[in-house]
C-alpha cells in the first residue's frame, strides 16, 4: 500500500469529565504530568477573565507547572459561542502536538467536549441577528419558561436536555430549527454517532450522588469565604447585567440578584446550592449516556486523585500505544 492510500493517523487525546467539584483538574494535571500532556479546559465559563472564584478556576499554583488552554480567553462583555471554543479548542490541540506533547481535555461542559472530541461542524447554519434579538426581546417581555415553552413545542427532545434559564442555547435551537428546517436534538444525536478525528481516550470521573452534593456545599461555602460577592460585585460596577452570558452562569445570577436587592442573601446562597445541586444532576445524566466514556467511579479509589490518575494511567498504558513517554 502507498503511503497515500493509507489511513490517515488520528491525532491522540485524553479527555477527562464529569460533574462540576468531582475533582477533574486535579486529576488531569496529575496525568498530564505522567504522560507528557498539556491541558485545554473545556468549560463554558472559564473562558471569561475576572471570572476565577464563581468558576472554579484552577489557580496557577495548583497548574504544577503543566501549560492550560482556553483560560481567560474571553473578556464578560463577549458573547463567547461553542463554535468559536471548538476552533480554537482545536487550535490548541495542533499547537500540543507541534509541542511534542498529549493534548488533555478537562472539563463539565458536555457539549463543548462532544463538539471536539466529534469535530462538529457549525457552517450548516448561520445566526440571523434580527431573529435572535426578537428571541432575546421576547424573553425579556414574557420570561425564561415561556420562551423554552416555544422550544418544547418545537423540538421536546432539546428543550428536555436545556435547562429553561439557559436562554443562550434555548435561542440558539430555535434558531437552528429556523435556519436550517432540522431539530438540534437530530442534529446532536446524528453528530453523537460521528466517529472522532482524534484517538481518544475518555475518561468519566463518576461520584455518588449524595458525596457530590455535599462537596457542593462546602464548594459553595469557599467560594463565599474567598471572595465571590466580591468578585461579582467588581463585574457589576462594569456594567454587567444578566441579560450578558457571562453572567447568567451559576454563582453569578444568584449573587446579582443579592446585590440589586431582588432577594436576601440567605436566600441567595440557598438558591446557588440548589442550582447547582440541579446542574451536576444533569451533567451525571449527560456523562453517564456516553458511551465511549471509561467510568472512573471516585468511592472506588478512596476518593484520592492519586490513586485515580493512577487507574487512568494504567487503563492508558492497556488501550493504547501512543503514549510511550509515561513516567513511573
Amino acid at each position: 500500500m502507498t503511503a497515500r492510500n493509507q489511513p490517515e493517523q488520528k491525532i491522540p487525546l485524553i479527555v477527562i469529565e464529569g460533574p462540576t467539584s468531582a475533582g477533574k483538574s486535579e486529576v488531569a494535571v496529575l496525568v498530564a504530568e505522567r504522560i507528557g500532556g498539556e491541558i485545554i479546559s473545556a468549560d463554558s465559563m472559564q473562558v471569561y477573565r475576572g471570572m476565577d472564584i464563581g468558576t472554579g478556576k484552577i489557580r496557577p499554583e495548583e497548574m504544577n507547572g503543566i501549560p492550560h488552554y482556553l483560560l481567560d480567553i474571553a473578556d464578560p462583555e463577549d458573547a463567547f459561542d461553542l463554535a468559536r471554543f471548538k476552533n480554537l479548542a482545536k487550535e490548541a490541540i495542533l499547537r500540543v502536538r507541534k509541542n511534542g506533547h498529549i493534548p488533555v481535555l478537562c472539563g463539565g461542559t458536555g457539549f463543548y467536549i462532544q463538539a471536539v472530541v466529534k469535530d462538529i461542524d457549525f457552517s450548516s447554519a448561520s445566526p440571523s441577528p434580527a431573529y435572535r434579538e426578537e428571541l432575546e426581546n421576547y424573553a425579556e417581555e414574557h420570561g425564561n419558561e415561556a420562551l423554552h415553552g416555544i422550544l418544547a413545542e418545537k423540538d421536546p427532545d432539546a428543550a428536555a436536555a436545556i435547562h429553561p434559564n439557559n436562554r443562550k442555547r434555548v435561542i440558539r435551537a430555535l434558531e437552528f430549527l429556523r435556519e436550517t428546517g432540522g431539530k438540534i436534538s437530530e442534529k446532536n444525536r446524528n453528530d453523537k454517532e460521528q466517529p472522532s478525528p482524534y484517538d481518544a481516550m475518555i475518561f468519566f470521573i463518576d461520584m455518588d450522588r449524595a458525596d457530590l452534593y455535599g462537596k457542593i456545599e462546602k464548594r459553595v461555602d469557599l467560594m463565599l469565604e474567598e471572595g465571590l460577592v466580591n468578585e461579582v460585585r467588581a463585574l457589576r460596577e462594569r456594567g454587567l447585567t444578566k441579560k450578558d452570558v457571562a453572567m447568567q452562569g451559576l454563582g453569578y445570577k444568584e449573587i446579582l440578584s443579592y446585590l440589586d436587592g431582588e432577594i436576601p442573601y440567605e436566600e441567595a446562597v440557598r438558591v446557588l446550592k440548589r442550582d447547582t445541586r440541579h446542574f451536576a444532576k444533569r451533567q451525571l445524566t449527560w456523562f453517564r449516556h456516553d458511551r465511549e466514556a471509561v467510568r472512573i467511579a471516585r468511592e472506588e479509589y478512596g476518593n484520592d486523585p492519586v490513586k485515580i490518575a493512577e487507574a487512568i494511567i494504567r487503563i492508558i498504558r492497556e488501550r493504547t500505544d501512543y503514549v510511550s513517554g509515561i513516567r513511573n
